[in-house]
């Protein structure tokens, strides 16, 4: 009987502390703003609540959103810097719309304008919460458009279908930890130097997972570590990406690979061209989508060539340090 009190007042110790991390994590007093649809924060809207933040501040702006739906085009400028944006779950914390390519319509650059949030600010962190672009299957629209630098994402949702995440900046990196992408056609594109970890990349389509535009000059594109590639039950022909411009680079580290991925791996977007310079590697694949040959232009990483790939190598910077570590 003593052993039985002892064990239910260890597993109420840790049940109290469990709840006293979350009441911690969720405590208005840690932070700058409250952002809750009802009107019991400092705040309604989110956009409200960065326009609301000093520029350029001395220090961290905090802002916590609480749980709701909130249907709005959210940008953090160039001028709100430092800026965490804390939901309170990342399944009940969503921001959301529904602009797409045709709806903007403003030529052929279109795209870009579709955002759901952007992030312009450098040292820019989110932790979770979910970014969605609500247009469905109409073509170009984005969910997440980051060109800020030093930008983290931890267990975030970014739920759409064609270009759902755009990473870009040329010489910006971001860093995604945890999160779920989902998405039809080039979902992950753009420029910027991006790693993610431990990361669920779900395909809706046949089509193509990513879509680098990695500038000449740039060592590193996207870079997937410990990641999982799943897709929808009717899902069968997916590449793992192709070039946006001909300088691509992205690379898969020990990530599982569902049936859905081709065995070709790589696609050219029908510019031969391009295979003498993209820089398409793998090292580790598991799963069923690893299985089968690739093509030729790709590459398959040795052990002693996988450490460049490290997150510190990709990422890291001696001004900075190790800017993604969320302790602050």
């Amino acid at each position: 009987m003593l052993a039985s009190l002892t064990l239910a007042l260890i597993s109420l110790g840790v049940a109290v502390g469990l709840l006293g991390t979350l009441a911690e994590a969720d405590d208005p007093d840690e932070y700058d703003y409250v952002v809750a649809k009802d009107g019991t924060g400092d705040y309604e809207t989110i956009q409200a609540a960065i326009d609301g933040a000093k520029s350029f501040p001395p220090d961290r702006i905090r802002i916590l959103v609480r749980d709701g739906v909130y249907d709005e085009k959210v940008e953090v400028h160039a001028w709100n810097p430092d800026i965490t944006l804390v939901g309170e779950s990342a399944e009940g914390t969503v921001i959301t719309h529904d602009d797409h390519f045709e709806r903007i319509d403003r030529g052929r650059n279109s795209t870009f304008f579709t955002y759901t949030l952007k992030v312009r600010g450098n040292d820019f962190r989110a932790r979770d919460l979910t970014v969605e672009n609500s247009a469905g299957p109409v073509g170009q629209a984005v969910s997440l458009h980051v060109d800020a630098d030093r930008a983290s994402f931890e267990n975030c949702r970014f739920l759409g279908h064609q270009d759902t995440v755009y990473a870009a900046g040329e010489g910006a990196r971001q860093y995604f930890s945890d999160c779920y992408v989902e998405g039809t056609a080039d979902f992950i594109f753009g420029g910027a130097t991006a790693v993610f970890e431990d990361c669920r990349v779900h395909s809706k389509a046949d089509s193509y997972v990513t879509a680098a535009s990695t500038p000449a000059n740039e060592p590193f594109g996207f870079v997937f570590l410990d990641c999982e590639l799943t897709a929808d039950a009717d899902v069968s022909e997916v590449y793992l990406g192709r070039p946006w411009r001909n300088h691509a680079r992205t690379a898969f580290i020990r990530t599982r690979m569902g049936s859905h991925v081709l065995p070709a791996g790589w696609h050219n977007w029908s510019r031969p061209e391009a295979e003498e310079t993209v820089e398409y590697a793998e090292y580790d694949s598991r799963g069923p989508g690893s299985e089968g040959e690739r093509v030729s232009w790709a590459t398959a990483l040795a052990e002693d060539e996988v450490g460049r790939y490290s997150k510190a190598n990709v990422l890291g910077s001696e001004d900075a340090g190790e800017w993604w570590d969320w302790e602050e």
